[in-house]
């Protein structure tokens, strides 16, 4: 086994070592694009010398609004090398989504795409009605170059020697404390939150990810997780570097060409959330796919039957499934099961701590319960992140003074330290590995002239695990047409926050302090869905 040098702790130091010690492997193959390490690395140092070459200064923040490619890679990477942080942008989000988050980031330059897979992001923006006073440059990473904006190739132009040098200069002074993304989740007031996390602890925590994984340079990793998630950029990206494995993006799952991808691309490692492998194993022509070239898997967001994991091993051949828990706000990682774990534990807890990092369980009044009892998992240590972007009173209610920080999520420990998620303690759902927020797709619909009042909860579906399902109480002028309102509500936003279910009711139950019963709802749902 060659030696590799040590891990560092920053991206720009990532991707020198990956361009050093594993140059001739294939880093990335996209279509008809294939880089190997050390070309993958001068396309990210020459996009740098076009970022500094485009004014981005150290501090300022760039997006990325694309789906999963290789452009997203050299885009994404070339921020960091520059001092500049990263804002991925949720592919799923309508322009006007899009603006809030932009926005609330200040961000200064735009990575996006036209025409790719459909999407045409630059009009969304446009047509959203919300002006993005601070970018300066939009760059259209593939696809029709819009009035006002510069193609990938013109923009790498840019780049001049004294840029490079530059750009390489600032490179070197980055480390893994700095800033290095805001990543923005859905809050639970109804608008997104940026998420502030750091570099070295991304590369900490999925070090530990990916030699559970067993990773290994040449290894070939299917990427259908989007690169904007946490699970895409610090689970698949990240980990495809500290080993010198091959990243295969995929930026939309559809079952035959996932399979298809697997026996023609010899994909060898596979993390996605307990949907994506349920619908591979579920596909009435499986046996017709050779996968047997498949090794390790990750899933996690998600609750998982072990029946699944079984299934995972036994009919699409992976010889190792672990389960893993964290959100954005711990820098994507928290728990992990060990590569040697059986089946019943992958499938019934989300593992244990990572080294270095600290997790408690509270109860209401804020005492520690009892071994085997619920309550809500505070986690404390490197992976927390450093706050929501200038919301201090929200981190402060998040993070305590000790540095623990509160996850919402309740689960039972057992005596070896694995943790099994039981229940949101905040109303959040995962559609498909998507968190759901009601009180987001509440605030959208209230605009609707026809709905008065309008709770949303998540109700079981075999296949994404939850979706929504919206009581609606009629506004003063007449109810809504549900279909109508349907249709609505797919055109103002994300796909997976329409709700698959619209009930009519006359008034919303209230508990004393008239905050909505959700979990009256829930009862009135699975009554009307049995």
């Amino acid at each position: 086994m060659e030696m590799v040098g040590a891990i560092p702790d920053n991206f720009p130091a990532l991707v020198d070592r990956a361009s050093r010690e594993f140059g001739s492997t294939e880093a990335i193959s996209d279509g008809d694009v294939s880089l190997d390490f050390a070309e993958l690395g001068q396309q990210i140092r020459e996009a740098a010398g076009a970022l500094v070459a485009s004014g981005v200064k150290r501090g300022d923040r760039v997006a990325v609004w694309a789906p999963n490619s290789w452009e997203w890679v050299v885009a994404a990477m070339a921020v960091f090398r520059v001092g500049a942080v990263l804002v991925p942008v949720n592919t799923r989000f309508k322009g006007r989504e899009a603006a809030f988050v932009l926005k609330k980031a200040n961000v200064k330059l735009l990575f996006t795409v036209v025409g790719f897979l459909g999407n045409d992001y630059v009009s969304d923006l446009r047509d959203s009605g919300e002006k993005v006073d601070s970018i300066d440059d939009i760059v259209v990473l593939r696809g029709d170059v819009l009035e006002g904006t510069v193609s990938f190739q013109d923009f790498l132009n840019r780049n001049t020697d004294g840029d490079f040098e530059e750009a390489e200069s600032r490179a070197a002074a980055v480390s893994g404390s700095d800033l290095g993304l805001i990543m923005f989740t859905s809050g639970t007031t109804g608008v997104p939150k940026g998420v502030m996390v750091e570099q070295g602890p991304i590369i900490r925590g999925f070090s530990h990810y990916a030699r559970e994984l067993g990773m290994r340079q040449g290894d070939r990793m299917l990427i259908v997780n989007p690169f904007f998630h946490a699970f895409g950029f610090n689970g698949a990206i990240n980990p495809c570097f500290i080993h010198g494995a091959t990243m295969l993006p995929h930026p939309i799952f559809d079952v035959p060409s996932v399979l298809q991808r697997i026996q023609d691309e010899q994909v060898t490692v596979f993390p996605g959330p307990p949907a994506i492998f349920q619908g591979l194993i579920n596909y009435k022509n499986l046996a017709d796919y050779d996968t047997s070239s498949l090794r390790s898997a990750v899933t996690g967001a998600a609750s998982i039957p072990v029946e699944t994991v079984v299934d995972m091993r036994e009919r699409l051949g992976f010889d190792t499934v672990v389960t893993a828990y964290g959100m954005t706000e711990t820098h994507g990682l928290v728990t992990i099961c060990a590569a040697d774990d059986p089946p019943d534990v992958v499938a019934n807890t989300s593992g244990k701590a990572l080294p270095g990092i600290e997790l408690k369980l509270l109860d209401d009044d804020n005492q520690e319960v009892e071994q085997g009892e619920p309550g809500e998992l505070l986690v404390k240590g490197y992976a927390v992140m450093r706050g929501y972007l200038d919301e201090p009173e929200q981190t402060a209610e998040t993070i305590d003074e000790d540095g623990w920080m509160r996850t919402g999520d309740i689960c039972v420990m057992d005596a070896q330290g694995y943790i099994d998620i039981t229940d949101r303690k905040k109303d959040m759902f995962i559609n498909g590995g998507f968190n759901t927020y009601p009180a987001e797709i509440e605030s959208t619909m209230l605009e609707h002239p026809a709905v008065g009042q309008v709770s949303v909860i998540g109700v079981p579906d075999e296949r994404l695990g939850e979706v929504g399902a919206a009581f609606v109480v009629p506004a003063p002028t007449g109810p809504p047409d549900l279909e109508e309102l349907a249709v609505w509500c797919k055109k103002e936003m994300a796909n997976y926050k329409v709700p698959r279910y619209f009930w009519l009711i006359d008034e919303l139950p209230l508990n004393p302090s008239n905050k909505v019963l959700k979990t009256e709802l829930r009862d009135r749902a699975s009554a009307l869905l049995s």
